[in-house]
């Protein structure tokens, strides 16, 4: 969740809906009989916290390239293995006893798995033997760019290189034994490359000072130009193919994200793109031989997934399989190599896994096991979430989201406007483990997807048009609510907010201006003056300090430039922080101690002027705590401080109890206690 990981770049119904888009009318009339059906089910049964922390025990799975294998990474209590599966129907045998990887990727021979962690690399042959072990991060800021398709089993890193106060930039090829071959160094950040069969560098995109590239290099090493991109134009480039062609995923010269070609004269080709003109493209799946597209995945308002080429019959019929669902896919190569499916929804906490047969349409669920799923919350316990769009009142069209808990009259429910982190971000159709929590506890939760938000194209990011103070953007949100009212969507005097991080800072701003309206808030991390926070995260926070050096273009672009004075003036003039004083509401403040996205100093300034005129707020620190809360106990600390405030001004179901560690946590770490936590304050 954090804010500018999120203004630059803390899952649903899908498949094959391919409807055009339904009248504002018909919206709402399909909302009333979503609301009505979810009305006539049995009232869910209240879940305890732990169940929407996401504590997945299946932490990732990856199909090997011969389809013959499914390596994955299992958590069990504070120890986390690698398995590998054999797809015939075999037992699981453990890899790797321990490790604190998070991804797994194949080797192109599919003899070695490259274990990815936060802070290395290690290498492991599914024979057994293990390769090297490479440290990621530190001075080099050594990453992890992708496998390198050209040989059996390498990867490329990017690696900073020291010069005096300068530094430059290299691209190295590092193979499963650990030999290293340089193949580029730049003075200038390079995003991504591309390489051919031979295994050199035939394509780069990097920044140049003030904008984006894609360049082609040539046999002799030199750069010609291709496209110059604009500003929120993004590449990632996903193939080098024999016909001199790149295979590229982006929205340049354009609106929507979407699969791309790029010819050997340099024309750009679309190759697919969302059929309904309404999502990004988020995913394209690769024939891991041909490096050919197989699949596009669009998930924004629906999660959809559709086949490309030769294709398309085989994605269809897995499509088919799963009405109603989001899938991911991973594919083997050639034909008749399995398909391993990844089935999602907002009512699934933890994905199911399937492989599909393409020789016989076959589907057997994998890793379903009850040591894997026996925790996971039965699907009829959570809400129901509904796409939504309304129409805001300058005209614009606005998306999001209604999740609807089965059992409750929406109309007598009290209503939470959850608002996304960013603001260059966006809720998605899947599951969300906070809203799920409020659900199940008996709250409609609005998710708007506000103008400013990714996922809709570039246009409709910059529809903000930098209007994120009380303004255009905030007004969206209110406009969301109050539409949801008028629609006998929830209690008009049982309205909440919450949010972290931009949505935070939203949360202040909707107590501070629309008092009559939001009843309570919930801010974590909040920005109380965006400016200077934008102007801070630039000037000393981690994300200001991008290798890329692209963040204060972005902002720039954005119209959030806080290093220009009137910019900063604007958003000021506009901040909580400026109209402390008209802020009355009940708040509840999180923060973590060592935030390096919004400065802590900040967030205590804000709770201590509120203190100081008498306002009824609470402020909970985390000690030594990022931007999000990441450690169990400060997660459940995060939904049980949430459930009591929502509880005690908007009349939800009493807190269930929190165990003698969560009640030794909030005392010691209480910075201001509110009297909705009198019980927990220092005495």
């Amino acid at each position: 969740m954090t804010m500018l990981r999120h203004l630059c770049g803390p899952l649903a119904l899908c498949a094959l809906l391919l409807a055009p888009r339904t009248l504002p009318a018909q919206e709402a009339e399909g909302l009333r009989a979503a609301e009505a059906a979810q009305r006539a089910l049995p009232r869910a049964p209240r879940l305890p916290r732990t169940a929407f922390l996401e504590n997945r025990t299946l932490v990732a799975a990856a199909l090997s390239p011969a389809g013959d294998a499914v390596a994955y990474l299992r958590e069990r209590k504070a120890s986390r293995a690698l398995w590998l599966l054999p797809a015939d129907g075999g037992r699981a045998r453990m890899l790797v006893g321990a490790t604190q990887a998070e991804q797994v990727t194949w080797s192109r021979d599919g003899r070695w798995i490259f274990l990815r962690g936060p802070r290395a690399l290690a290498i492991v042959g599914v024979d057994g033997l293990s390769g090297v072990r490479v440290p990621l991060g530190g001075s080099e800021r050594r990453r992890v760019m992708k496998l390198d398709p050209s040989q059996p089993a390498a990867v490329l890193l990017r690696e900073r290189v020291a010069i005096g106060n300068g530094e430059r930039w290299r691209i190295v090829r590092m193979d499963a034994r650990g030999k290293r071959t340089l193949l580029r160094e730049e003075a200038r950040w390079v995003h991504d490359v591309a390489l051919d069969a031979q295994g050199r560098i035939v394509a780069l995109a990097r920044f140049e000072g003030d904008h984006d590239a894609l360049y082609r290099v040539r046999p002799g090493g030199t750069l010609h130009q291709v496209l110059r991109l604009r500003p929120m134009e993004r590449i990632e480039l996903l193939a080098a193919l024999p016909d001199g062609s790149q295979l590229m995923a982006g929205n340049p010269g354009g609106d929507f994200r979407r699969v791309l070609r790029l010819d050997a004269n340099d024309r750009l080709q679309t190759l697919h793109e969302d059929p309904r003109a309404e999502a990004d493209l988020d995913e394209v799946v690769l024939d891991p031989r041909t490096q050919q597209p197989l699949a596009a995945s669009y998930r924004s308002t629906v999660a959809a997934t559709h086949g490309i080429g030769d294709a398309q019959a085989v994605v269809a019929d897995i499509a088919r399989r799963f009405p109603g669902r989001d899938i991911a896919l991973q594919a083997g190569s050639g034909p008749s190599a399995r398909w391993l499916v990844s089935e999602r929804a907002a009512t699934l906490r933890d994905p199911r896994w399937w492989l599909y047969d393409p020789r016989n349409g076959g589907l057997r669920r994998i890793l379903d096991d009850p040591g894997i799923t026996a925790d996971s919350p039965k699907e009829a316990a959570l809400a129901r979430k509904v796409a939504i769009s309304y129409t805001a009142s300058d005209g614009r069209r606005v998306h999001g989201f209604v999740l609807l808990p089965p059992g409750v009259d929406a109309a007598r429910a009290p209503l939470v406007a959850q608002v996304h982190g960013g603001p260059i971000n966006h809720f998605r159709a899947g599951y969300d483990g906070v809203a799920q929590f409020l659900a199940n506890r008996g709250y409609v939760v609005f998710q708007s997807n506000f103008r400013g938000s990714t996922g809709h194209g570039r246009a409709y990011t910059f529809a903000s048009n930098g209007d994120y103070g009380n303004g255009r953007v905030q007004r969206d949100i209110v406009e969301g609510v109050r539409w949801l009212l008028a629609q006998g969507i929830g209690d008009k005097d049982r309205v909440g907010i919450v949010g972290h991080s931009f949505g935070g800072y939203s949360t202040l701003l909707g107590l501070t201006f629309q008092p009559e309206l939001f009843k309570v808030g919930v801010a974590g991390a909040p920005p109380a003056d965006l400016g200077w926070a934008m102007r801070w995260l630039v000037e000393s926070g981690d994300q200001g300090d991008l290798p890329d050096r692209s963040l204060r273009q972005t902002l720039r672009a954005l119209s959030l430039d806080a290093t220009d004075p009137a910019t900063r003036a604007r958003l000021h003039a506009q901040s909580p922080q400026a109209n402390v004083a008209k802020m009355r509401r009940p708040l509840l403040v999180m923060a973590g101690g060592a935030d390096r996205t919004v400065a802590l100093r900040s967030v205590v300034d804000y709770g201590a002027r509120l203190r100081a005129l008498g306002r009824p707020v609470t402020l909970l620190v985390e000690p030594g705590g990022g931007h999000s809360p990441v450690a169990p106990l400060a997660r459940e600390a995060y939904l049980f401080a949430m459930d009591t405030m929502l509880q005690r001004h908007l009349g939800g179901p009493p807190p269930e109890p929190p165990g003698p560690r969560l009640r030794e946590y909030l005392r010691a770490n209480l910075r201001i206690a509110g009297p909705e936590f009198e019980a927990f304050a220092t005495k």
